[in-house]
């Protein structure tokens, strides 16, 4: 049993259970920057490892982005792992560089170097869980984020508490009990001051957007997006199943040698004809927006014949009895 145990760390404990998220002899890779949250999560992982029987490590990402104060939350990280006992495990990254390489904003680029990190760990060191430390306010600036973009509305599934390997066993916990838990238990954290630049837009919704609407709306929008981010999630897991269903009747609906039958298209009802050509445009890495999904389904109303762009160099042709995605040779 653990010790003195407070009501944080048994909510912690029930969410990990209640959703399977850690199991007997997992080996789990904590992501820890030194901020607050991640810090959190550490502190309450080591509080119940010994009623979960598993082993724990951290994984510390040193993106380059601020100085010397990148550098100082990496040593904060180790030395704080030092002294719990536990393995730390560092990689230093040129963000920006990559960024420019990828033509991607760094918060995108970092997010992919971050996990090819963690994917890395995985791979060599056995790990069977890496745990992050989201939180109810880190998935309601994803579902707002992903809503600006534009996305359907599988889309605002926001974070889930399980993907693949990767766990969240803070996401139904509040900031404001993350804080009092840190207080309680003296645990220090770093602050990192580009959290409060309002030029990246995640900060921009959550130093502005999320603050503004709970000014006007008191305790309404967390829930509220919480909400919304299960409904979409179930959505998403019935929209597998009924297309991978619809698939096996049909053989038609799946990119097969970059080909759609259009006749079975045509025969589906606008929705499922924009699902089938996401998941055919995913399968081409190509990006996905409302307008390339409206062009495809116009395209089935034209002839043989008739081309669209589908963008990076994709081209979708409709030829005979197939819509053919094209890939243009550099």
């Amino acid at each position: 049993m653990i010790q003195k145990v407070n009501a944080l760390e048994k909510k912690f404990l029930d969410q990990i259970r209640t959703r399977g998220l850690v199991e007997h002899g997992d080996r789990v890779l904590a992501a820890v920057s030194g901020g607050p949250d991640s810090m959190a999560m550490l502190s309450l992982l080591c509080a119940v490892k010994p009623v979960l029987h598993c082993e724990l490590a951290v994984a510390h990402c040193n993106f380059q982005l601020r100085g010397a104060e990148s550098d100082a939350d990496e040593s904060f990280v180790r030395d704080h792992c030092f002294r719990l006992g536990l393995g730390f495990f560092v990689e230093h990254f040129d963000t920006p560089h990559y960024a420019g390489l990828w033509k991607k904003s760094i918060e995108e680029t970092a997010r992919i170097l971050r996990y090819d990190f963690f994917d890395k760990l995985v791979r060599e060191g056995g790990f069977t869980r890496i745990a992050t430390g989201h939180h109810v306010s880190d998935n309601a600036e994803t579902v707002l984020f992903n809503l600006f973009r534009g996305v359907s509305l599988p889309g605002l599934k926001g974070i889930r508490a399980r993907h693949g390997k990767i766990i969240r066993p803070m996401l139904l916990l509040h900031k404001a009990d993350i804080t009092a838990y840190l207080k309680e238990k003296g645990v220090v954290s770093r602050t990192d001051t580009s959290n409060v630049l309002d030029e990246y837009d995640r900060n921009f919704i959550r130093n502005r957007v999320i603050p503004l609407v709970e000014e006007r709306f008191p305790h309404k929008l967390l829930p509220s997006l919480q909400r919304l981010s299960e409904q979409a999630g179930e959505l998403e897991e019935f929209l597998e199943l009924y297309f991978e269903n619809l698939a096996e009747r049909d053989p038609g609906v799946s990119l097969i040698d970059g080909t759609l039958d259009v006749e079975s298209l045509r025969r589906l009802t606008v929705f499922e004809q924009k699902e089938i050509f996401k998941r055919a445009l995913r399968d081409m890495d190509a990006p996905v927006d409302t307008k390339t999904l409206q062009k495809l389904v116009d395209l089935l109303n034209t002839r043989p014949g008739k081309m669209i762009m589908a963008g990076r160099g994709l081209r979708v042709l409709w030829k005979g009895k197939m819509l053919c995605f094209l890939r243009d040779i550099p």
